[in-house]
Formats: structure tokens, C-alpha cells, sequence
């Protein structure tokens, strides 16, 4: 994708945006005021984590037992501690239950029972169980009812004198993460944006200037989460997606409009008209930000393969935001460039500097262009650093490219061990409730007591029918001779070790149907086995149970293996299936459009190639912080040994698109000296001259409005933050100043070679001339 002048469609554009600035204007003033409220209500209108594998096993289990056997939407978990009564006293647990008689007057309750204790806590020393005691609440809620009164529900809930009570369980979990992200954009933008205000005066060194991609940014993110808020009264949308939001938002925002103001004025500077300037900025400027959105869109809509709400959140989102950002950046930012004109450099901060003489050409302006062109073509390129250090590396490329390639390699190495598994609370840092709710209960009670492995059956006929009995005898019976199965309780443990004549006369009464139903045990033809597993939750060895229970035959029976650990196995199993369709579909895609921009074929390979590399990398020192927890007490991190099994499809599908557009930035500029001279040194030197101080600037924008979300609370948002700032700073430092120069040395004229099919039809080797 080469810069030109010739007048295109992008000309076109800015002359009308400058024609009709002040209505332009005037409509963004209105829009912004019209959606800044609704934006503001966006987050409370986000009660799915995102997470559910809708149509799963998992998922089909959870709903037979639901609608058949009226499992409770709800069940709050409440851990009580105390350092001065023994909480296994048969007193402090009836204290216990007394203090909850402000739930039982609620309509939706639906009955409370203690979470018993695994013998290896109750025989420590002391034994927790004097220190913790924990009762599930059930309520008769689905997940969005609940969380609405969630707050006045948390209120009624109070701990018995000398004790304290922490509130976990999933509607818990989902209330402070809305909490959380409130404060994280709060807290991101409060951190980033003085920050990059800081550099972007450095970079312009005038007020204005420096003020207007922040502008730019800020309207983005304010438009896009006004607009999502109407889309999420229709759709169920994840609760992480104004962190997204607004963590790309502010970094395309900023970005594409440092690019926009920076060759704004650059053209001004040589041209007789702002409307002229306007235009050629657009021409330029404003069509490379265009291609880098589409970039930008092509990595984030490669998380449409996979069938989680999370990912379709984040997908609508970023695509969303991204859109928003490249409109903003085309027509209020230039409108408001008409408006300013020269003003734009009013109040300057440092010293002027100019490195180019100010030019200003008269006549039409298309023989402004012409003129501009050629003037600039005339000087000869000063000898500054970028071009001094883009033939240090050409004169080294072997060795550095050996070197850098050995870095990147060794920091991928820690993906060789990495492991998966789905969060829950462990997404919020300790200082929230519910995440030290849930450390409590799952550091003293046994993850089957909390969470078992459910075995949902489902008869065609009632349960008390003797074939259909016998097939679910036979089951519990295959059930508990299973190795990694430690107990199995159902409804027949209940009945008692009777005979099957005796079970099926027992289940015709109807005190005993009852009784069943009201211990969620059994219904009419539908049943539960409880699995008490040997493993832990997240365990390779566990996840290898649940397969094998789904390969469970019962002939007369349906099966549903669910649960917690059947959930996340699921969800896992959706991520790593879609994973190649991922990869596939971006770095194919485009590969084929950078083919077709660049007219080679060697171009658009290492791009995405070094692309990959860096993502790797980054992905690598994520592995080693999340996962092996180095430098997790400086970052507030807590390490829990596993990453979280979303992360990589995301940062991958965000940073792919992010980071090439630098890459294709900086060979779009080579790519144009080298069909002007055919030299491919000079070109590569020039073209590093050319973007060097630019992408610096925008890089480490992006870096620093990014990196401030590793400060945030949510994990999620934490390691995007840590992953995506890597990639930019690899990809802007070794990448680009170290492996970019090296492989275009040791390439040679091969880089430009494309079969014939490729090349364009005019040839222009009769346009080169030699390098002055």
C-alpha cells in the first residue's frame, strides 16, 4: 500500500469534510452529548461473564436438572471465620443459620445446608473446622435477577458476634467484577492519559496539537460504549467488554490521530491553503489509518470461531471501537484541523525546530501537489541516527538476525509448559469479597463437597418403571467401580440396599417421590449421580474422568456429565478446537491482502512471520508472570499456576492486527522509495529515516495506554494489558529497527519479487532513478 497524491477518494473526502467542518462539528458536540449518560450506564447493563458454552453437554445437564428436579438458579456460598469460637460447635452453627432469617422472608429463597469439611482439614492442627464453616444459600433466581438485588441481598446477610461471614459463589463473582471494571477504566485512564499527554507534547511540542488525539480517543470510547449500551438491552453481552473498549479505543484513537495531526502538519507547511493541507493529509494520513483498521478488524474478527459469549463480546467491541476511531479520526479530527489551521501549533511548550524549509505554494491544487512532490524529491536526505543505524545492522544482518531470532525463541520457551484452565473467582484480586470468599472455601473444603462431577440421567420412562431402575442400578454400579471415583451418592443410596422389587415399591410412594424431589435427587424420570472425584478440579487427571464418563453407554438412558469441572472442560474444548480455524483465517487473510498491497510475496511472509514471533514472545513472559508468578508481588498479580485459557486467543486475535500495522506502515515506505531509486539499501535506510520517529511516537503511546491496565483489578484485562504492550514494544524495537533492516539485507532484490500474475500491469522500472 503505497502513499500517493494523486487525487482519490480520500482527497475527495477531506475537501467535503473541510466544506462542511462546522456542521461536522456541531453533529459529533451533539452526538457525544446525546450518548456521554448511556455510556456511563453501560457497565451495570453487562451480567454475562461470557464464559457459558452454550449447547454443550455441560450446559444441556445443568438445564435437565433445572427444569426436571428445579435445581435453584442461585446458589451463594457464604464462608464464616472466627479466631475466638470453635465454629463446629453444634451452638455457633445454629447461630449460624438463625442469622439468616432475613433471607428466609425473601420469596426467591429456597433453603440453606452447611458445606461439610474434608477429613484432612478437620484433623489439622488446630482443625479448620473450629476456624471456618461454610452454608450454600439456594434462591430461586436466574443470573440477571440475581444480580440486580444482589446489593440489598448483601445487606441482610450479617455475621453472628464474633464471627465474620465473606459472600462468594458466582452472582458475587459477577458483582464485583461490574464493580471492578468500572474502576478499572476509571483507573486506566486517570494513569494512561497523563502519561500519554506528556509524550504527545514531546512529540508536538505544542498544546493543541498535543490535545487533539486525546480527543480523538476519548470521543471514541465514549461513542462506542453509548451505542453498546442500547445493543446490550437486546443482547446478552460479557461484562469484560468496556475494558476492551476502552483499552483499544484510547490506543487506536490516539494513535491514528498522531499519524493524522503529524502529516497535517507536514502538508501545511508546504502548502498555500488549509483546505489543500486537508485534503492531502486525508489522501495520505487518513488512508493509511483506514487499511490499518481493517487490519486492526481481521485479528478481532477471528474470535467469531469460537462459540463463547465472551469472545463474540469482545469481538463486537473491538470491531465496534475500532470502526469508531477510524471515522473520528476521518472526519471530526480533520474538521477540526479546517477549523484550527494554523492555530494547531499555538502554544508551544519547547523551542521550534525545523528541520524542513516552510514552503508555501500557490496555483491550483493539483499543481500544488506536483510542486510539493518534487520539492520534497529535490533534498537530499540528511544523515540522522535512523538512517545511520539501518546501515550499521545492513552491515551485520547475519549475526543480528541470528541474535535477535535466538531472544525471541527463548522467551517462547515457557509456552512448552503452559497450562489451561478456566477462572473463576481467581479473575479478581484478593482485596474483593468474593475472591477471598472463595479462597477460604476452596483452601479448606473439598472441591466435590462444593462443586461435584453431576451425572444427570434421563429415562424415556418414570424412574419407578423395573427395566428403567435396573438400567440406573447397573449405571451406579459401573459408576463406583470406576478408578479416580472416590463415592458416588444418589437417589438409591436413599432407597437403601434393598432389592429391585423393594426399590421399585418404594419408588411408587408418594411421600418418597417427594422426598427425593426435595433433596434435588430424583423427579419423575429424571435422576442425578453425585461424583465425589479423587482429583482436583483443574487436573489433566480430572478432565480425563469426565471424558470418560461421557463415554459412559446406557442403552435406555441419556447422559449429561456436568458440573464445574465438566463446564471448564467444555469451554476449554471450544477454544482448542476453534484455535487452528484462528490462526488459519488471520494470518492467511492477511497475508493475501498485504500480497496484494505489496505486489511480493517474500514481504507479506516475513511480516506475518515476525508478527507471529513477537506474539509469541510476549505470550512466553505472560506464561512466565501469570502462570510460574515472577514479578506477580510487584504487579499485584496472583499467580495461580495456570493461565487463564482464554488469554491466548485474545491477546493473539487484539495484537495481531495492532502490531502489523506498524510493520506494514514501515514497508509501505520502502516499498515507495525502492519503486522511485530500485536500490534495496538506500530504500530500507530510507524508509527507517522516514517512519522512525513516527512509530516510535505511536508505539509508545500505545504502550503506555495499554500498559496501565496491568494495574487494573480484573486478571483478564491485567495480562492483555502485560501481552499487548510486550508485542508493540518488541515488535517497534527488535522487530522493526533490528530484523526488518536484517532481512531486507539478506534478501536482497528477492524481497520484490513476485510471480507475474501479481505484478501490476504498467511495469515502472522506467520511473526509477538512481539515489541522489
Amino acid at each position: 500500500m503505497k502513499e500517493t497524491m494523486q487525487p482519490g477518494f480520500f482527497w475527495h473526502l477531506g475537501k467535503g469534510v473541510y466544506t462542511h467542518r462546522v456542521k461536522i462539528v456541531i453533529g459529533f458536540v451533539v452526538l457525544l452529548a446525546g450518548l456521554a449518560w448511556f455510556a456511563s450506564q453501560t457497565p451495570q447493563r453487562l451480567t454475562d461473564n461470557g464464559f457459558t458454552p452454550y449447547g454443550s453437554e455441560s450446559q444441556l445437564g445443568l438445564e435437565r436438572l433445572q427444569t426436571n428436579l428445579d435445581y435453584p438458579g442461585t446458589m451463594l456460598q457464604l464462608v464464616y471465620e472466627s479466631e475466638q469460637i470453635d465454629l463446629s460447635d453444634p451452638n455457633a452453627r445454629q447461630r449460624m443459620m438463625d442469622s439468616l432469617a432475613p433471607l428466609q422472608e425473601w420469596p426467591a429463597y429456597a433453603g440453606a445446608s452447611f458445606i461439610e469439611m474434608g477429613d484432612d482439614a478437620a484433623q489439622s492442627d488446630p482443625p479448620a473446622s473450629s476456624r471456618l464453616a461454610a452454608i450454600q444459600v439456594m434462591l430461586e433466581w436466574d443470573t440477571d435477577e440475581a444480580l440486580r438485588h444482589y446489593p440489598e441481598l448483601r445487606e441482610q446477610i450479617k455475621a453472628p458476634a464474633g464471627m465474620q461471614v465473606y459472600v462468594t459463589g458466582g452472582t458475587p463473582v459477577m458483582h464485583d467484577m461490574q464493580e471492578a471494571s468500572k474502576q478499572d477504566i476509571i483507573k486506566a485512564e486517570m494513569l494512561g492519559i497523563p502519561i500519554a499527554i506528556i509524550v504527545l507534547l514531546l512529540v508536538f511540542g505544542t498544546v493543541v496539537a498535543a490535545a487533539l488525539p486525546l480527543l480523538v480517543g476519548l470521543v471514541s470510547v465514549t461513542l462506542t460504549l453509548g451505542l453498546l449500551y442500547f445493543v446490550a438491552g437486546v443482547y446478552s453481552l460479557s461484562n469484560f467488554m468496556p475494558n476492551i473498549v476502552t483499552m483499544l479505543g484510547l490506543a487506536v484513537g490516539i494513535d491514528y490521530a498522531l499519524f493524522i495531526v503529524s502529516r497535517f502538519r507536514e502538508e501545511r507547511s508546504k502548502r498555500s491553503s488549509v483546505e489543500n493541507a486537508v485534503a492531502a493529509t486525508m489522501q495520505t494520513a487518513g488512508k493509511s489509518i483506514f487499511f490499518s483498521g481493517v487490519a486492526v478488524w481481521i485479528g478481532l474478527l477471528g474470535m467469531l470461531f469460537i462459540d463463547l459469549n465472551l469472545y463474540y463480546s469482545l469481538c463486537l467491541g473491538g470491531v465496534t471501537v475500532v470502526f469508531i476511531s477510524v471515522i473520528v479520526a476521518n472526519t471530526l479530527l480533520p474538521a477540526v484541523l479546517g477549523l484550527l489551521g494554523d492555530r494547531i501549533n499555538a502554544w508551544p511548550i519547547l523551542p521550534k525546530h525545523k528541520s524542513v524549509k516552510s514552503v508555501r505554494i500557490s496555483g491550483t491544487a493539483e499543481q500544488a501537489d506536483t510542486m510539493a512532490q518534487s520539492d520534497l524529491a529535490d533534498l537530499k536526505p540528511k544523515r540522522i541516527s535512523w538512517q545511520r543505524w539501518a546501515r550499521f545492522v545492513m552491515r551485520y544482518p547475519v549475526m543480528l538476525t541470528i541474535l535477535i531470532m535466538g531472544v525471541l525463541v527463548s522467551a517462547m520457551f515457557p509456552l512448552r509448559a503452559i497450562v489451561m484452565d478456566v477462572p473463576s473467582a481467581e479473575v479478581l484480586p484478593p482485596k474483593y469479597e468474593s475472591r477471598l470468599g472463595y479462597d477460604l472455601l476452596h483452601a479448606s473444603f473439598p472441591a466435590q463437597a462444593i462443586h461435584p462431577v453431576q451425572v444427570v440421567v434421563h429415562a424415556s420412562n418414570p424412574l419407578e418403571d423395573e427395566r428403567t431402575l435396573q438400567e440406573v442400578r447397573r449405571l451406579q454400579e459401573s459408576l463406583s467401580q470406576m478408578a479416580g471415583i472416590e463415592q458416588v451418592t444418589s437417589f438409591l443410596d436413599v432407597l437403601g440396599a434393598a432389592s429391585l422389587e423393594d426399590q421399585v415399591q418404594k419408588m411408587k410412594l408418594p411421600e418418597v417421590k417427594q422426598m427425593l424431589f426435595e433433596q434435588k435427587l430424583a423427579g419423575e424420570q429424571t435422576a442425578v449421580f453425585l461424583i465425589a472425584s479423587a482429583y482436583e478440579t483443574g487436573t489433566r487427571e480430572n478432565r480425563a474422568l469426565i471424558e470418560e464418563l461421557r463415554e459412559l453407554d446406557a442403552p435406555s438412558l441419556e447422559l449429561y456429565v456436568t458440573g464445574e469441572a465438566a463446564f471448564r472442560l467444555d469451554i476449554i474444548e471450544r477454544i482448542t478446537k476453534a484455535v487452528p480455524y484462528v490462526l488459519l483465517c488471520v494470518t492467511g487473510v492477511t497475508f493475501v491482502i498485504l500480497m496484494l498491497a505489496f505486489r511480493s510475496l517474500l514481504l507479506p511472509l516475513k511480516a506475518v512471520l515476525m508478527n507471529l514471533l513477537s506474539l509469541g514472545a510476549s505470550l512466553g513472559v505472560v506464561v512466565l508472570v501469570f502462570q510460574d508468578g515472577w514479578l506477580a508481588s510487584m504487579l499485584d498479580i496472583s499467580a495461580t499456576g495456570y493461565v487463564n485459557a482464554t488469554l491466548p486467543v485474545i491477546i493473539f486475535c487484539v495484537v495481531f492486527g495492532i502490531s502489523m500495522d506498524y510493520e506494514v506502515f514501515l514497508i509501505s515506505r520502502i516499498m515507495e522509495e525502492y519503486e522511485r531509486t530500485g536500490d534495496n539499501d538506500w530504500s530500507t535506510a530510507e524508509g527507517l529515516h522516514k517512519t522512525g520517529r513516527l512509530i516510535t511516537s505511536a508505539a509508545l503511546i500505545l504502550i503506555v495506554v495499554v500498559g496501565t491496565f496491568i494495574f487494573t483489578d480484573i486478571e483478564i484485562m491485567k495480562a492483555l494489558g502485560l501481552g499487548l504492550s510486550l508485542a508493540v514494544f518488541i515488535d517497534a524495537t527488535l522487530i522493526r529497527i533490528v530484523l526488518v533492516p536484517s532481512l531486507m539485507k539478506l534478501l536482497g532484490k528477492a524481497n520484490w519479487w513476485a510471480p507475474a500474475w501479481l505484478k501490476p500491469i504498467r511495469s515502472r522500472e522506467d520511473q526509477r532513478t538512481s539515489p541522489s
